[in-house]
């Protein structure tokens, strides 16, 4: 084992510890809990990535692990590798607040389909990751619970609305994380953090267990320090479930063995495309100068790098805060007061009916975010106005995938930024939600096609140090062409570095372990 400190190495890193028996998935396990003690706080102080932390679990979970490896038996590569789960996947025995009120305390009685795959590969679980409520946010600030902080700046977002999982990843209380991804919600909390966030093909992870914003758009995924760990992770909660209907009945590429390949730096033979309408003018140009460095390195490794139009990337940003609100108020009917969760009974009536109490207790239980996008979901579905806002919305979204289909016949992958910015302070744009949703510009079109994304650090803007994303779009199914991409990017750059990037980040105070 090397110098570098149990909570900085990456996940392959920690499971070829644990092969070679240098360290045991117990110590591992205690050196993030006791990273967590020290850093992570609350909502007034700290990193605040976790809402829940499981330390009694997860330490018997990962001594099972070490008795496993004791009798040769470990179930899987990443068998003892402790993980967190961001806090909208159910989980048996842990709470599972979506990061609202209006489920606060609520305990599922069963796992994800992901979170049972962890299980049985033996990862244990650290603990749930702070989120915007019901995934409704840009930046963990829309949590019921207070922000997640950013570790580069503890006076920034971390991005959202997984911003919990990223967060954690960027400070060392984890080395792997769950997430899930509507409009960017891995993506772009791993470009502003500088960690690596990854958007499955839609279908090829089950959603079963996932508490649904938008079902057509959800998709969990891996997130991660390295490309490596991500391909690691994905293999693992990927693959066909048949309890989820959207689940694609087909085997996974070679994603560890995409990401391995790239690490090798030749792209020889690869075709990139840069999508010329998620640039110019409102992007940061200190984002923009590490994308460009990103193309040169990419170019001199051999690809060939084209420019690529697709014309009604304009228009995604407006269908999506139409198609999504309309699922989303759909979904959050269920939270009626009557079977779970929050209950609240309307002030000053004596005997009040069910839809009193399920007023009051929708009045109290969500917040601002989730109620603005329910009454525009409401709206646009309602008598007389569906055919003009949800159904017209749909009409675009094909027109998007149509572009994604040409231009991948031109290109076998398409690049970006991941946001137009980096991450931006606290407060800073709470009360002009329209500026909120611009920061998933680049990372919506992925998911009103169900294409696959990974983004990963393309390093520091030069006006405020703090980090920018390179964004990779591949071919539904095709997501190992965003692993290769990914990981000799990321050996390029890090030869270019000296290291990761986040060796980079400000030191916070706790146990290095």
């Amino acid at each position: 084992m090397s110098d570098t400190p149990l909570i900085r190495r990456s996940a392959a890193q920690l499971a070829a510890d644990l092969a070679d028996g240098t360290t045991t998935s117990v110590a591992l396990t205690q050196a993030h809990l006791d990273r967590i003690a020290a850093v992570d706080g609350d909502a007034d102080a700290g990193v605040h990535a976790f809402l829940h932390v499981d330390a009694e679990g997860a330490l018997a979970q990962a001594a099972a692990s070490d008795a496993r490896r004791a009798a040769g038996t470990p179930l899987h590569e990443l068998d003892g590798v402790p993980i967190a789960v961001k806090d909208v996947l159910a989980t048996t025995g842990l709470p599972t607040t979506c990061g609202s009120k209006i489920l606060q305390g609520w305990t599922p009685p069963y796992d994800a389909t992901v979170v049972t795959r962890l299980k049985q590969a033996g990862l244990p679980i650290l603990g749930k990751t702070n989120m915007d409520e019901f995934a409704m946010g840009s930046s963990t600030e829309h949590s019921a619970y207070g922000p997640t902080r950013n570790p580069w700046d503890l006076t920034r977002i971390p991005g959202g609305s997984g911003g919990g999982s990223a967060a954690a990843l960027a400070a060392f209380e984890a080395p792997l994380a769950l997430g899930t991804d509507t409009g960017g919600s891995i993506r772009q909390p791993g470009a502003v953090t500088g960690t690596v966030g990854v958007k499955p093909t839609y279908g090829g992870v089950s959603r079963y267990g996932l508490v649904a914003m938008a079902n057509s758009l959800d998709q969990v995924g891996p997130v991660t320090r390295t490309v490596l760990d991500a391909a690691l992770l994905h293999e693992l909660i990927g693959g066909h479930d048949p309890r989820d209907s959207t689940s694609i009945d087909a085997p996974l590429p070679g994603l560890v063995a995409a990401a391995r390949q790239g690490a090798g730096g030749d792209m020889s033979g690869v075709r990139i495309g840069v999508i010329t309408e998620l640039a110019g003018d409102g992007w940061q140009p200190g984002v923009m100068a590490r994308f460009q460095e990103s193309l040169d390195l990419l170019v001199k490794a051999g690809a060939e790098v084209v420019e690529v139009s697709c014309p009604h990337f304009v228009h995604a940003l407006a269908t999506y805060y139409l198609i999504m609100p309309c699922e989303a108020s759909s979904n959050l009917a269920k939270f009626d007061a009557m079977r779970y969760g929050l209950r609240v009974a309307p002030e000053g009536v004596a005997s009040p009916s069910a839809e009193e109490v399920m007023r009051a207790t929708r009045d109290a239980g969500f917040g601002d975010e989730v109620k603005r996008r329910i009454i525009i979901g409401t709206y646009a579905l309602s008598s007389g106005y569906y055919d003009a806002y949800y159904g017209q919305a749909q009409k675009v979204r094909t027109l998007i995938a149509r572009d994604f289909a040409a231009a991948f016949e031109q290109v076998d992958v398409l690049v970006s930024p991941t946001a137009p910015t980096t991450a931006f302070k606290l407060g800073e744009k709470l009360d002009d939600p329209v500026a909120m949703y611009l920061n998933d510009l680049a990372t919506i079109p992925a998911n009103l096609a169900g294409v696959p994304g990974i983004s990963l650090p393309s390093g520091l803007a030069d006006e405020d140090g703090l980090p920018a994303g390179f964004q990779i779009l591949a071919p539904a199914t095709a997501d190992d062409r965003c692993y290769r991409v990914a990981g000799a990017l990321e050996a390029l750059l890090e030869q270019q570095w000296g290291g990761p990037l986040l060796d980079r980040v400000p030191d916070l105070e706790g146990p290095s372990a």
